[in-house]
Formats: C-alpha cells, structure tokens, sequence
C-alpha cells in the first residue's frame, strides 16, 4: 500500500515537469486538462529513467542495474496499482485509465538500458533503431490518449518523433560526448565526410564536421516533414498541439543549418515561440 494518495502522486509529477525546461513543449497548455495530467506522469516517468542512465557517478553495470530494479518496480506497480514511488503509483492508475499500451513503456525503458551499453553507432539504421525505443514510443502514447491511433497516424508519428530525436542529437554533440562518452553521429558517415572522433574531442569544428551535421540535420527536416501531415490531420487542441511541436523541431533544425560553431546549442527566442505558434494555427506545413 503506498503511503500517499494519488493527488499527491499526479502533483509530484507535475513539479518534475516543471522543473525541467525542454525545447519542445511538455504537456502544453494548447492540450484539455484531463490530457496534461497523465502527460506530465509519462514525462516523469522518462525523466527518472533518463536521470538513471546519465545522472551521477554510477558505473554503466551500476545504471543498468537501477534501469533493471526500476522497470521490476514498474511492472509490479502495472499488477498491484500500488507503489511507493509516486511517479510509477501515479503511472499505473493512468495506464488503467486510459488503456496504453505497456509495451510502449517498456521500450522507452529498453532505449535507457542501451544507453549504458552503446555508446557508439554503426550505421543510420542503428541510430533509427534507437529511436524506435527512445522516440517513437511517446508520440504513440499521445495518440492512445486521444484514441487517435489509425496505421497512418503511427507511421507520421513515428516519422515527427524519430527526426526530433535526431534534432535533439546534433544540438546536443558535445554533451553526449563529454558528459556520457556517446556518439549517436553514424560512423560511417563520420568516415565519409572525413570527419574523426578527435574532432569531436577537441571541440574542432572544422568544414568537414559543419559538412556532415548539414547533412544529418537536412535529412531530419525531410523526415520530420514527411510525418508533418499528423498535425493537419489530427483536429482541435491536439492537432495544434503536434503542429507546434513539429515547428519547434524545424525551428531548431533551422537554425543548426545555420549555425557556425556546430558545438554550439540552439536555443528557441520569443519570437521564435511566436512564429511557431503563428505556422501552427495557420497550419503551416513548413517555414
């Protein structure tokens, strides 16, 4: 039996995200109430499990423990709708609720645990098979929300959430590597433009790195704009919902073509926030 009530739990999860600033809006005020809350427990259940995989001193073994201890810990608050850990209590009353998928959880957890095992990829298949686990499965989470989950709004959603992982990649080179000792870049493509692990160590941006991220950021555009077509579809609240989120995903990439020094993070202004608002309501595919 849990010793806090589910209120308790439901507002210890909206603080968890609002103590996080994203670039990318987190159960947006554009979303109907009943939406937001089970919203903030999912991201909060990420947000720990992410926090699992990179926060701290931990050994990668000691992180895959704790990744392992939280999903046993999961799947019995799932059984019991019971547990001490108020984001997995609160997790549990919404997967009853709304009827998800655990399946969709557990992918998000089997992304966290290769994050303590591969820190290098081979090929742009690899890193699309990561984000089948680290990505996909929130945009189809929200369109179980909404009851919205047809075969062609899981395969643009899929699409829109993959290319914002990418996006989030490339703005975050120097992190990755410096804090997490990751490379999410394709080696082979890294090979191709001539570009090495060194540069990356030694902060170089030299032509050759700008070249190669162009062509990683370029090819997210194409990808998050081929799902695009989600937002005009999907009506009302949510379908301005995704429209944003799509916009501030091409918003960054925009600015990642145009930037100079590729270790260096993007960040959204007000008048970036603006415009993406003002192409969501206009339901603006592209800008």
């Amino acid at each position: 039996m849990s010793s806090l009530s589910l209120q308790q739990a439901y507002q210890h999860c909206q603080q968890i995200v609002h103590n996080h600033y994203e670039n990318f809006p987190v159960a947006s005020w554009f979303l109907a109430r009943n939406i937001r809350q089970p919203i903030s427990v999912i991201y909060a259940f990420a947000r720990h499990a992410d926090d699992l995989a990179d926060e701290g001193n931990l050994t990668d073994n000691k992180r895959l423990e704790a990744l392992e201890q939280y999903q046993q810990n999961f799947e019995e608050a799932v059984t019991t709708k019971q547990s001490n850990n108020p984001v997995l209590y609160a997790l549990a009353d919404v997967i009853q609720k709304h009827q998800l998928p655990v399946s969709l959880f557990l992918d998000l957890l089997t992304a966290f645990k290769m994050d303590t095992r591969i820190k290098r990829y081979n090929t742009f298949k690899d890193v699309m098979h990561y984000c089948h686990y680290s990505a996909n499965p929130v945009g189809r989470l929200l369109l179980h929300l909404h009851k919205q989950t047809s075969e062609k709004n899981l395969v643009n959603s899929d699409a829109i959430c993959s290319a914002l992982q990418l996006i989030n990649f490339y703005q975050d080179i120097e992190q990755d590597y410096t804090e997490n000792n990751r490379i999410y870049l394709p080696l082979d493509e890294m090979q191709q433009f001539h570009v090495s692990e060194t540069d990356i160590a030694n902060k170089t941006s030299s032509r050759a790195l700008r070249e190669l991220m162009l062509y990683q950021v370029q090819r997210a555009k194409q990808l998050i704009l081929s799902g695009s077509e989600l937002g005009q579809q999907l009506k009302g609240l949510f379908g301005l919902e995704i429209r944003l989120i799509t916009q501030g995903g091409l918003c960054i990439a925009n600015k990642l073509e145009n930037i100079s020094n590729v270790f260096e993070r993007p960040r959204l202004t007000k008048t970036d926030k603006f415009a993406m608002l003002w192409h969501a309501l206009l339901k603006t595919g592209n800008k």
